[in-house]
């Protein structure tokens, strides 16, 4: 069979293959601490289980429109436009079956071969791999412990030429747990709409923000023609299974990445998106309280890694991953994270799977119980000092 030179350019996303490592590993009868997988351990809410079976019982079992239910696509806006300050019209809405086809389309609705696009490194593996498939150029621009993992504005001001058709962010950031500042924002805004560059702004960690209020880089001004939000319900209502995204942007984007739908998903499940209506409207209850838990273990785990010799973790301030440092333990970031799998069982993704500026660091998913966190930093810390730490 020949392949398309095209699929080369493809990368993938470790943490499913730490995983099936993982599993591997169990099967021997060995028991391993799953902290690889960037997903919440709690039960999506009744509220929403129980809508979608209504949704069956009513019928909601046939196609729909390929950008989403129109009661969907309204109650997304109103969302968006309460939680982001910025007016927005349920035309602007695109429903998907989870974020990743927002991240696909938009990249491939405007980004071709000789055109570059600026995407966050360390961060979500598949940004570079569809640049790339498309036949764009990916451009890193660094994300720094020592800026709280913020980016250098005028390092960005200088990376954007007359071929960038697109910046994308990431806030809160998969896997720093970094929160772009309210200046930055307005910074990149300014670059933005001088240019005249669409950005993509990942924000499927918004409602994960331990401190203060989440700010969108859509709501800066002059931002409403060129910002794109990508959100969705796996991470805020414990739904990654259901595979329900969206995306926010201008009509005319809309309109194709509408057409990209029909031509490759024809339209995200009916039941589904009634599901989803419920999330929005409906009590947020259990949002809250999952949220409560994830600050416990943040601050439980974190201080637990910062007490293991060697290991230096900055506090996160969204999301629910902890991103230490471990430069004086090993300079390898895989050999280590394969070390804490094989000998600790602790399963984690090493820093560089987000790119060549995540080395140096590991990403742990603190989305597990308080007690399976405190088995893992027993284990991780009798790993370290089997190895002693080059400090």
């Amino acid at each position: 069979m020949r392949f398309a030179d095209r699929m080369s350019l493809l990368g993938t996303e470790t943490a499913f293959e730490v995983l099936v490592k993982a599993r591997a590993l169990e099967a021997t009868g060995r028991e391993v601490v799953h902290l690889e997988i960037g997903e919440p351990d709690f039960d999506t809410p009744r509220h929403i289980i129980e809508a979608a079976k209504d949704a069956l019982d009513q019928g909601y079992t046939h196609y729909g429109p390929s950008a989403g239910l129109p009661e969907l696509r309204e109650a997304i806006a109103q969302d968006v436009a309460q939680s982001r300050g910025t007016k927005v019209n349920a035309s602007q809405v695109v429903v998907t079956p989870g974020g990743k086809p927002i991240m696909f389309f938009v990249i491939m609705a405007l980004a071709q071969p000789g055109d570059e696009v600026i995407y966050p490194n360390p961060g979500f593996p598949i940004y570079e791999s569809v640049i790339r498939f498309v036949g764009a150029t990916p451009v890193p621009i660094p994300l720094r412990e020592a800026k709280s993992f913020s980016l250098d504005v005028n390092e960005l001001r200088d990376l954007v030429t007359e071929r960038t058709r697109l910046i994308i962010l990431n806030s809160p950031q998969n896997p720093t747990g970094g929160i772009l500042p309210q200046e930055d924002l307005k910074a990149i805004a300014e670059i933005a709409v001088q240019r005249g560059i669409p950005v993509l702004t990942d924000e499927i960690y918004a409602r994960m923000v331990y401190d203060g209020q989440f700010r969108s880089i859509t709501s800066c001004e002059g931002m409403q023609d060129l910002g794109i939000i990508l959100d969705g319900f796996s991470k805020t209502y414990a739904m990654t299974g259901w595979r329900l995204g969206y995306g926010v942007m201008p009509d005319e984007l809309a309109t194709h990445v509408t057409r990209l739908m029909t031509n490759s998903n024809s339209c995200t499940s009916s039941f589904s998106q009634r599901a989803a209506v419920a999330a929005l409207t409906g009590s947020q209850a259990a949002v809250d309280t999952m949220m409560a838990e994830f600050r416990q273990r943040r601050d439980l785990f974190i201080s637990g890694l910062n007490s293991i010799p060697g290991f230096h973790c900055a506090m996160p301030g969204g999301a629910f991953y902890a991103f230490p440092n471990i430069t004086e333990v090993s300079s390898s970031s895989k050999e280590l994270a394969d070390y804490l799998l094989q000998t600790g069982g602790v399963a984690c993704l090493a820093g560089v799977d987000f790119g060549a500026y995540g080395e140096g660091y590991l990403r742990f998913s603190y989305a597990n119980s308080q007690a399976n966190l405190r088995k893992a930093l027993e284990r991780i810390a009798d790993c370290v000092d089997k190895l002693g730490h080059r400090g």
